[in-house]
């Protein structure tokens, strides 16, 4: 166990790091005000009717870094700090929910796997590694037999979880790529403006990329653990 605390240690702190420096880099690109005067919520409009979608609307949620598309009811949220403001860091968040928007306008393939996992992560995701440590106790008190079926289930289950973090990784970029190509493309801002976007998408996908690994390394533990036990 005193490894496992090692693991999940070490990817809360990377998980730490790239966050603040996420922060950092949305909170420097804030300062870089648009020459257009666009604000992140005008930005997404645009972007949405540039790719002929007239069924989304774009809408203010509360909270920071809490921007998001809803598929179910067709809405990009952007936070309150995107929605109104008019710089790079808000044109870049504005553009690349609208990339999701596009993606299942779309039906980007990556997408729909994604969201298929969806009912089936949130249901197993928080009760995987239960099973698994309960699959154990069980076989360390009766030998190996049901509990060990038990704890293999809870690695079936946390491998949904680590799945869809991977599957959510070239959704992440994809959506990344879609508006910068568009931020460029349409002249939506200066070439300065276009690093700082580019740069604070950058980072904000390496958080996803940290949470995938960590998924991994989580599961390849505890399938040492269970399988380990078995020999």
């Amino acid at each position: 166990m005193i490894m496992y605390y090692v693991l999940i240690g070490a990817i809360a702190l990377v998980s730490w790091l790239v966050s603040n420096k996420l922060k950092s880099k949305f909170k420097y690109y804030s300062e870089v005000h648009l020459r257009n005067g666009m604000s992140g919520a005008e930005i997404a409009e645009k972007m949405l009717a540039d790719h002929g979608i007239r069924d989304v609307r774009v809408i203010s949620t509360p909270g920071q870094l809490t921007d998001h598309y809803n598929p179910v009811d067709k809405t990009v949220n952007l936070s309150e700090s995107v929605y109104s403001q008019r710089n790079a860091s808000a044109a870049a968040v504005a553009a690349h929910e609208c990339g999701h928007a596009v993606q299942h306008a779309t039906a980007y393939e990556w997408l729909t796997m994604r969201s298929k996992l969806v009912p089936v992560v949130s249901v197993t995701s928080g009760m995987s590694m239960w099973v698994v440590f309960g699959g154990l106790m069980l076989g360390a008190a009766a030998g190996v037999g049901f509990g060990y079926w038990v704890a293999i289930a809870g690695l079936i289950m946390m491998g949904f979880a680590t799945l869809f973090s991977f599957i959510t990784l070239p959704v992440e970029y994809d959506a990344s790529n879609r508006a910068l190509a568009w931020l460029k493309n349409k002249n939506i801002v200066t070439p300065e403006e276009y690093k700082g976007s580019e740069d604070a998408l950058k980072w904000a996908a390496r958080t996803y990329l940290v949470a995938a690994i960590g998924s991994l390394a989580t599961l390849v533990y505890w399938a040492m653990q269970v399988l380990g036990g078995r020999d």
